[in-house]
């Protein structure tokens, strides 16, 4: 697991599978990865499996740099997969792009993975044990050489095969896979990254798409159908759906990522049958139960953090404005090396409203606290726009603890939550006139359904997790 660099969380991917005889599924998977963009920026890529066997295109940079009509022409068939990436394990160069694409015993073999692995050593080394020595530092590797082993004797087809793989891997994986004849979408037990299922309209039969989020399916004229469920195998063929559950593994607690619903998912995706929006809509009104305080204004970092300042204006009956407005066209501040660099992007990025802040007491709302590197000169920039108190509000509780399932993290000593334990402290160090985070207790009453992943808040891991495994 690589270092992370960031001043927010990062997600690991985005995937996509399609399988649609009669369409383009090249241009399907290109609009479908679009609306996934906000999931990974370091790669994109497409295999298409046709006439002419399979292909694939990936490069390093946005979707709408790495292709383009003629590239995208070529890419021609009735089944394609799509990744977007941003890095937790594996360098960022084009050698960790995705899809992987493998010749096997069984035919070709395509994978897109969003997700991180809590066992990779000891994947490492049970390939060791059939001479393989996987190309990359990559977990996603791993997975597609464990698929093209016959890891039992028994194992004839590629539901066996996948079969194997999750009675062996650990951790989280959504997975796209794309062989010859079917596309399948799969999902590790614990159900810790998202994957959802769309229906497409095609004059050639029935036509199916997998993505990570459900907002890739409106661009794309698919209907929403479902979930994958956790450790869920779910082949799409010519022949429509098959699902099935492995027997040798055994079922697990769901424990799906609650940062999901907090920071990553687009506003407008489902997530747990609801939309994303509603939810943080109820993360801010829970917030501001909890941490009351008396104010002028609420305004909410962009754009993540927006509802959920709306919704803790609707509980305080403070008045909900805007504050802050962003650059979207600005690149992500984490890529810059120095401290006084970041803060430097930090107001390239944000530009403050003057009119709406001077010689008013404003409460900010952030989704998160992550090294506090960018909440010290958010707060500066509203003071220097006149701002006469800051007092900040996240809709997240502390983060304390790395992730090792999928999301980019800092080290341990690195979370501001994690060497200011006391918010008080917090506040004091960011600059701000106080700071509170929402409770454990109240992100779950505002999510509404069990069975979330808490343990970057809480330390409580779903998995044992041996440092051995990993080289931070």
């Amino acid at each position: 697991m690589r270092e992370c660099h960031s001043l927010y969380p990062r997600e690991a991917c985005g995937v996509v599978g399609v399988f649609a005889p009669g369409l383009n599924v090249a241009k399907t998977t290109f609009y479908a990865l679009y609306a996934l963009q906000h999931r990974g920026q370091e790669s994109a890529g497409i295999a298409v499996h046709g006439p002419l066997g399979t292909r694939v295109r990936k490069a390093m940079g946005l979707v709408t740099q790495v292709f383009d009509e003629s590239n995208l022409a070529p890419l021609v068939g009735d089944l394609a997969l799509g990744h977007v990436r941003y890095s937790t394990t594996g360098r960022s160069d084009l050698g960790h792009a995705q899809p992987y694409l493998l010749e096997t015993d069984k035919g070709p073999l395509a994978l897109a993975h969003n997700g991180n692995l809590t066992n990779p050593q000891t994947l490492r080394n049970l390939l060791a044990r059939h001479g393989i020595r996987p190309n990359s530092d990559s977990d996603s590797e791993l997975l597609i050489r464990l698929l093209a082993l016959q890891l039992r004797t028994d194992a004839d087809t590629w539901e066996d095969r996948i079969a194997a793989m999750m009675a062996n891997a650990e951790g989280a994986y959504s997975l796209t896979l794309m062989t010859s004849d079917a596309i399948y979408a799969v999902r590790d037990p614990h159900g810790f990254r998202p994957l959802h299922l769309g229906r497409l309209e095609s004059p050639n039969g029935p036509a199916w798409i997998a993505a990570s989020e459900s907002c890739a399916f409106g661009p794309v004229g698919a209907r929403y159908e479902r979930e994958i469920l956790p450790g869920e195998i779910l082949r799409i063929t010519k022949h429509g759906l098959t699902s099935l559950t492995p027997t040798e593994t055994p079922p697990k607690p769901r424990a799906f990522c609650s940062f999901e619903h907090v920071y990553f998912a687009r506003p407008d995706s489902l997530a747990d049958g609801e939309l994303t929006h509603s939810i943080r809509l109820r993360l801010g009104e829970v917030l501001a139960r909890e941490a009351p305080v008396s104010a002028d204004l609420v305004i909410g970092v962009p754009d993540s953090a927006l509802a959920a300042a709306l919704g803790f204006s609707r509980a305080s009956g403070i008045p909900y404005g805007e504050g802050l407005i962003k650059n979207r066209y600005i690149g992500r501040t984490f890529i810059q090396p120095t401290p006084e660099l970041r803060r430097a992007g930090v107001r390239m990025k944000y530009n403050p409203l003057t009119d709406s802040l001077k010689g008013r007491s404003v409460v900010l709302v952030d989704d998160s606290i992550i090294r506090g590197t960018t909440a010290g000169p958010i707060i500066a920039l509203l003071r220097d726009a006149g701002a006469s108190e800051v007092h900040i509000r996240i809709s997240s509780p502390p983060v304390r603890h790395p992730c090792y399932m999928g999301v980019d993290m800092p080290r341990r000593e690195d979370l501001i939550a994690h060497r200011l334990e006391d918010p008080h402290a917090i506040a004091r160090h960011i600059g701000a006139d106080s700071c509170a985070f929402l409770s454990e207790a109240g992100l779950a009453t505002a999510i509404g359904t069990p069975g979330h992943c808490f343990a970057c808040f809480s330390g409580r891991y779903p998995y044992a997790i041996d440092p051995r495994e990993f080289h931070r």
